[in-house]
């Protein structure tokens, strides 16, 4: 066994109640897409828990293992360590009743139970690239104990569960067992401390529950194959133990020392914390703790190589428009500048027609080797030119900048002449027209078979700021090198037509084709108004920032559609269908607070701004525990979506990052006054 990590940047606890509660959920990922997922207490909640596997990074992604089967034996007595919801409410094994805590330790569980006056303390960790979960079991007892070690394993695409147990087979060798179904799941165990004793595999049926998933309206329950592979008896004292899973593929590198790969993941954690903290200016414990879970959305990519981002965790795999939004929380403020480079390489070099991917295919979508790549986006090129700007003003990295103008440049010529989805300038006005009938650009992208839930089609607002965003980014990079711009004129003519968004009382949503306003209260305003070079008055920030708080702010982000509208549809949850009529139609969203806390601060409202994120802050232990969930329900803003979404965590970083810096310069100026 190895030395011990050094000690986290940021400590986290829950106590016994606390830990019990099945919709805290811990997320640990291996940089490839793959990851381990469970609630705080291990207990798999829904299809996607216990250990999914990419073999073509970062998708193509597999379930092998959903939960470790413990069992500890003291005194003559048996007791299931783990816990598997059978039916609601209807528990296999007692694990949870004899909980004394988890403590997160810059994420990284750690699950206490005691018993019989045996403590046994288990530690995971996700390798980076190992495709594996690792169980660090230690034992501390008064006389001699043993605990059975073995798991419940499956066989099958993520997103899928088994109607009836996979037919699986054990190979089993002294410290290995493989378990073959259609992949293979290898499983090792090591114990210098104790004595191991290799069991024959008696493989078992065993049904399990999924709440998630039945509050979603899916599949909620599925069969697994249960197997206890392993005895291990401790001497008086205790001693440890250690469990690896790995789903094999062509490139599975080995772990030989799971308690070194602790000790590695654990110090790697903490300098990412201590790194965000040096660049981004900010030391506190909200900082360290997102500048850890950032790290969880940044993979590699096989095709195209390079870095990307997973949009969100357990079911999204990378999309553009995410990655472009959220590469300034996940790598500028937290320090990760080699790796923003590469984001902008990757889909810089996707780049189609102006267009960048709103999303790559996930395996099983029209194309089996996990290859391809929708392009029905219309901001997410705009937003790379965002982000670009903003790296280059972050890294000074001109080189960089010289290699990506000319790309840019590009980016923005096509949609002066026009690309896809009738994405194109209207010469008119210079403003940018888009969409077409059955497609949908913009981030409300929801479509329900033939609906097209929210349109947008004709001229948004949020799209115009971008766009003389992303015409600016070029004419100050230019700058920046030395050249002259090429898109000036073409950034006068946009500014200069924006205001036909004002009707007076505040900005429209839509700039319809045939010239009417669609002025439906959504955040759309916000977004605009926050970006770089929209233009407006002092008076109309006002309105619109009153706008907001009267009809779409809550405690944890803005509502898509305000409650007013007759449309607006306050309950996100049930079958998918529901889910998505409401997606943006009332339902909250957490990233766009950011934008409004901007415009706050724009204004010098400081203490207001700190107010808009603290509901935010508390949540990031609500739910996915360390990140920010996707969505909230409209009505009682209820966790939804995935638990862990990647924008949701950068851009509450950047929220909290601006705000901090806001508080330290009213603090210098009032010292100094």
């Amino acid at each position: 066994m190895s030395g011990l990590p050094p000690p986290p940047a940021h400590t986290h606890h829950y106590g016994p109640l606390h830990a019990r509660n099945p919709d805290l959920e811990v997320l640990l990922t291996d940089g490839l897409g793959g990851f381990a997922l469970s609630s705080v207490a291990g207990v798999p909640t829904r299809c996607y828990s216990g250990l999914v596997v990419s073999g073509l990074p970062p998708v193509q992604r597999s379930t092998h293992l959903v939960s470790p089967l413990e069992v500890l034996s003291v005194g003559g007595q048996t007791y299931a360590l783990h816990t598997l919801e059978l039916a609601p409410g209807v528990f296999e094994g007692g694990g949870l009743e004899l909980l004394s805590g988890v403590t997160l330790r810059d994420l990284l569980p750690e699950r206490v139970q005691m018993v019989g006056g045996v403590r046994v303390t288990r530690q995971m960790v996700s390798p980076a690239h190992a495709g594996a979960v690792v169980y660090l079991y230690t034992v501390d007892s008064r006389e001699a104990v043993t605990l059975t070690l073995g798991g419940y394993f499956v066989d099958r695409d993520m997103h899928h569960v088994h109607v009836q147990a996979p037919e699986l087979e054990f190979e089993t060798e002294e410290s290995q067992v493989l378990v073959k179904g259609q992949r293979t799941t290898r499983v090792r165990i090591h114990a210098p401390d104790a004595q191991i004793t290799p069991l024959t595999p008696q493989p078992f049926p065993q049904r399990v529950y999924y709440r998630h998933d039945a509050a979603r309206g899916e599949p909620d329950h599925e069969y697994t194959r249960g197997a206890a592979l392993w005895e291990v008896a401790f001497p008086a004292g205790g001693g440890g133990v250690a469990l690896v899973v790995q789903g094999l593929t062509d490139t599975t590198p080995d772990i030989p020392d799971p308690w070194l790969a602790y000790e590695r993941e654990a110090t790697r954690r903490r300098e990412l914390a201590e790194l965000a903290g040096q660049t981004c200016g900010v030391t506190d414990e909200l900082v360290a703790t997102l500048a850890v879970a950032a790290d969880a959305y940044l993979v590699r990519r096989n095709s195209p190589a390079g870095t990307s981002v997973i949009a969100g965790y357990p079911w999204f795999a990378d999309w553009g428009r995410d990655a472009m939004i959220s590469l300034t929380g996940l790598t500028l403020l937290t320090g990760r500048f080699a790796e923003a480079r590469d984001l902008l390489h990757t889909f810089l070099s996707t780049l189609r027609r102006g267009l960048i991917p709103n999303h790559f295919l996930e395996y099983g979508q029209g194309h089996e080797d996990g290859q391809g790549a929708g392009y029905n986006t219309v901001d997410g090129a705009l937003w790379l030119a965002v982000a670009l700007e903003r790296y280059v003003d972050a890294s000074t990295d001109l080189d960089f900048a010289r290699e990506a103008l000319p790309q840019l440049r590009e980016l923005l010529s096509w949609h002066l002449r026009g690309t896809d989805h009738g994405i194109r300038v209207d010469p008119a006005d210079g403003l940018l027209l888009a969409g077409e009938a059955g497609v949908q650009l913009t981030w409300m992208d929801v479509k329900i078979e033939d609906w097209v839930v929210t349109p947008r089609h004709g001229k948004p607002v949020e799209i115009q700021g971008l766009w003389t965003a992303a015409l600016g980014a070029e004419t100050r990079i230019s700058e920046k090198l030395g050249e002259p711009p090429e898109y000036a004129e073409a950034l006068s003519q946009a500014l200069g037509s924006f205001g036909q968004f004002w009707d007076g009382e505040g900005f429209a949503d839509v700039l319809n084709a045939d010239g009417t306003l669609d002025v439906s209260v959504r955040p759309n305003a916000a977004l605009a108004l926050a970006l770089p070079d929209t233009p407006a008055t002092p008076a109309q920030v006002e309105a619109a920032v009153r706008q907001t708080e009267a009809e779409l702010l809550t405690p944890l982000g803005l509502h898509t559609l305000s409650p007013r509208d007759p449309r607006y549809r306050g309950n996100y949850g049930g079958p998918q269908v529901l889910r998505d009529a409401a997606y943006h139609q009332g339902t909250v969203w957490p990233w766009p607070l950011t934008a409004y806390v901007e415009l706050l601060l724009s204004r010098g409202e400081v203490q207001q701004a700190r107010a808009a994120l603290d509901g935010l802050r508390g949540h990031v232990w609500e739910a996915g525990v360390g990140h920010v969930s996707e969505v909230f329900s409209g009505d009682g803003l209820r966790p939804g979506g995935c638990a862990f979404q990647a924008w949701s965590v950068a851009e509450l970083l950047r929220g909290h990052v601006l705000v901090s810096r806001a508080e330290q310069q009213q603090n210098f100026a009032q010292n100094s006054g």
